[in-house]
């Protein structure tokens, strides 16, 4: 049965028809997550809403404490998660409105923590095709029901930050095929993989990267109103997406459930039982066959 996770800004939580709403302080091993995590039910499904920067956006994208996000989703019974995010573009197709169902990501962060493992502990995930392929078509289902203008299939290059581009950085970007541009994916998807969950992303055009002519003369209204009306087609894509997760499989065909059963390098009379500990909920599955 699928438990869905949502990570995305605060306030897209506020969906109608999400019953049982509660707010849950979860403590993890990697430390505090964001905020707590709005847990709620959709018809038959258990969902679990975390504001990515906390509530009243208090964290950047490089402090945001990803190892403690994916952990705390991931102990609490997620089974999916879905990554909601503004981003800017850099194709004259992908106007501000448009939504791009992410297949692959281009890492140029430099700050942050990205793995769950490491010295005394070591494993290398798969991660060729970064997202689940069948959350994608899911949602690609999904925002065509509800009429937005959206893309399958892109490439989300994710910088550090906080700061924006420089022209030379934007025109590089594009230059290597990328298609929007945003700070806040990575290492979520990589964790996300080593938690062994299913993960998808979707971005969501706020406006052109510098790179456009135009960018300059970008009314900073307008921005505010497509943050505005993309806030409201994601709940909008939430509600019609829970139903195309019911039929969840027993085993995923992406292999994301089973992302650590070949990544696994220590042998375990070597592992560090401090850090084995610590990855109880992420690596729960493969080190309870042990």
């Amino acid at each position: 049965m699928t438990k869905l996770g949502i990570i995305g800004g605060s306030g897209l939580y506020e969906i109608s028809g999400l019953t049982e709403t509660r707010w849950e302080a979860v403590t993890t091993p990697w430390g505090a997550p964001s905020d707590d995590l709005m847990c709620g039910r959709l018809g038959d499904t258990e969902l679990v809403f975390l504001p990515r920067h906390g509530r009243g956006h208090r964290e950047s994208p490089t402090s945001i404490n990803y190892r403690a996000n994916i952990d705390a989703l991931k102990r609490v019974g997620c089974t999916d998660v879905i990554s909601l995010s503004a981003c800017g573009s850099f194709r004259d197709e992908l106007p501000p409105g448009t939504f791009v169902i992410v297949d692959q990501f281009i890492d140029r962060t430099f700050a942050r923590e990205k793995s769950f493992f490491g010295k005394g502990f070591v494993a290398h995930v798969a991660f060729g095709d970064p997202v689940c392929r069948r959350l994608g078509d899911a949602l690609e289902g999904a925002a065509t029901e509800i009429g937005v203008p959206a893309k399958r299939g892109g490439t989300y290059l994710v910088m550090e930050g906080p700061q924006f581009s420089t022209k030379a950085e934007s025109h590089l970007y594009r230059g290597w095929g990328c298609d929007v541009i945003g700070m806040t994916n990575m290492p979520e998807a990589k964790l996300a993989r080593e938690a062994e969950l299913c993960y998808a992303s979707v971005a969501m055009v706020t406006d052109f990267d510098c790179w456009h002519p135009g960018h300059d003369h970008v009314d900073v209204a307008a921005i505010i109103q497509v943050l505005h009306d993309n806030a409201q087609k994601a709940k909008d894509l939430v509600r019609a997406l829970v139903p195309r997760l019911d039929d969840r499989p027993a085993v995923c065909s992406s292999g994301c459930d089973r992302a650590l059963d070949t990544a696994i390098i220590t042998a375990p009379e070597a592992r560090d039982p401090n850090l084995a500990a610590k990855l109880d909920a992420v690596a729960g599955r493969v080190l309870a066959a042990k």
